[in-house]
């Protein structure tokens, strides 16, 4: 009798094991869109102190939300912290070097100085922000690279990275963190 209700209480057993083992076998493969998402490393941006600018900083946020995949900048809601600080200034167009990462501080300073010699406020603004996001000027260069700012001349209008900036952006924030070289917080100028 003892020996009964043991096997019966074994074969129990191993139908609960059996089933357990299916179930965890049988469960939905994880949603790549999910995780995807995870890996995105969302930058907040204050341009509250960028009066006169704020089409001009929309256009060039939304570029790069465009353009790269990994990073996204969101207007920081009133009296939150934001890793970017953006200002309008008399001076020439500068920026702190990154990648800031989240929790940190750069700073983007947006002069009018550039604008009033004829530069393009778009182009300023998301070349700024590549800065931002830990691109170097690439001085002298053509209209069709974003960071050769200034010197591509007043004509370029241009406020999208190439593939080549684009890529270099994604390599800063792979695997959903920036990467662990801290910013390199140099002020770079965008003075011709």
């Amino acid at each position: 009798m003892l020996t009964s209700r043991w096997l019966k209480a074994a074969g129990v057993a191993a139908a609960i094991t059996l089933a357990t083992a299916t179930a965890a076998h049988a469960a939905p493969a994880p949603d790549p869109a999910a995780e995807s998402t995870a890996a995105v490393v969302m930058l907040r941006y204050d341009d509250s102190r960028a009066g006169g600018w704020e089409a001009a900083i929309s256009a060039g946020v939304a570029s790069w939300n465009a353009n790269v995949a990994n990073v996204k900048l969101v207007e920081a809601a009133p009296g939150t912290r934001a890793e970017i600080q953006i200002v309008a200034t008399s001076g020439w167009p500068q920026a702190t070097l990154g990648p800031v990462r989240p929790g940190g501080q750069a700073r983007v300073e947006l002069g009018s100085q550039a604008v009033t010699e004829g530069h393009d406020k778009t182009r300023i603004a998301a070349h700024e922000l590549g800065h931002s996001l830990g691109l170097p000027d690439t001085k002298p260069g053509p209209c069709s690279q974003l960071m050769s700012g200034s010197s591509a001349g007043t004509a370029c209008t241009n406020a999208v990275p190439n593939a080549a900036e684009r890529s270099r952006v994604e390599s800063f924030y792979a695997g959903g963190l920036a990467s662990l070289v801290p910013a390199d917080g140099r002020i770079l100028v965008d003075a011709p």
